[in-house]
């Protein structure tokens, strides 16, 4: 079942990344990435409510937020700066890259994670796994090859170092993720919640800054309705995923991959709005990656 959760994590985050593309169009990275993390709280917030006032309710309905001691919110509190750390060079490299090249390279993060799954957990595939597994790693690096052929040379240009670097923090965030749903035993919306009030408190920060000072750059902010949207696309991928997790049978590094098989979405879709090259090559690298997720589903 976590499979198939993972999935639906996967589709919801395909849907994410296309209206990300469109949020950060001629807008600054921070506000737009305050303004989906706040829509997302936002959302959760009735959840939260319920809970205090309609606990009966709230757990009946499987939205019941826990109270949690302070030594959780500061475990809470590591994954809300891994995280913000990482949305900010991915928006920021979202801003110069096409989107069908930062989604195969966001799709390198199973190897990370894989990685640590192995060493931290001594998760252990089968067969079958295994090969969906590295099915997907080659495609993403195939894809690579593809994105020379639109000017975007892998070795030279800065944004690409930057979704690099926000992929293995995203990757250390879902093996920390695995510590907090199965270790701590969270449930999904109680860490959704708490990790957006924190993520909007390091934004806040930044925001003061850089940002809310300087009028030109106030006014220069389009909103779209596509901000909002990110915030609640997320949140709701994000409870399928923490689901996923809470099933002790998990393998983090397996579900990390399957939910990778978004980028179908980002690539047919995204290509189509988004007007970017090769669209038909990169069908070769994405059939790659479904194959791997079908061996794993498979097995």
């Amino acid at each position: 079942m976590w499979m198939y959760l993972g999935l639906l994590a996967a589709l919801f985050l395909g849907l994410h990344n296309l209206c990300k593309k469109h949020a950060v169009q001629g807008n600054e990275v921070f506000p737009v990435l305050l303004g989906t993390i706040t829509a997302g709280f936002l959302f959760i917030v009735p959840f939260y409510i319920g809970s205090i006032f309609y606990p009966d309710i709230t757990r009946e309905l499987g939205f019941y937020i826990e109270t949690i001691p302070w030594t959780t919110h500061g475990f809470i509190l590591i994954k809300s700066m891994i995280m913000a750390s990482s949305w900010i060079l991915a928006y920021q490299a979202l801003k110069h890259l096409p989107l069908t090249i930062v989604t195969p390279i966001r799709s390198a993060g199973p190897f990370f994670t894989f990685i640590g799954a192995i060493v931290i957990y001594k998760e252990a595939p089968n067969n079958w796994q295994w090969l969906g597994f590295f099915m997907i790693i080659l495609s993403v690096i195939m894809y690579s090859q593809i994105g020379k052929k639109e000017g975007i040379h892998f070795k030279s240009n800065k944004w690409i170092f930057a979704i690099i670097g926000a992929t293995f923090l995203g990757a250390s965030s879902g093996l920390y993720d695995k510590f907090l749903i199965q270790g701590l035993l969270l449930n999904p919306q109680t860490l959704q919640f708490w990790f957006c009030f924190y993520t909007i408190l390091i934004l806040l920060l930044i925001l003061s800054i850089t940002w809310f000072p300087y009028a030109s750059k106030r006014k220069a902010f389009k909103f779209r309705w596509t901000i909002p949207a990110v915030g609640i696309l997320l949140q709701t991928a994000d409870y399928f995923y923490f689901k996923a997790l809470q099933d002790p049978e998990a393998l983090i590094m397996l579900l990390s991959a399957i939910k990778r098989s978004q980028i179908i979405i980002a690539v047919v879709l995204g290509g189509i709005l988004f007007k970017e090259k090769n669209k038909r090559k990169k069908l070769i690298p994405l059939a790659g990656i479904m194959i791997g997720v079908f061996l794993i589903l498979y097995s």
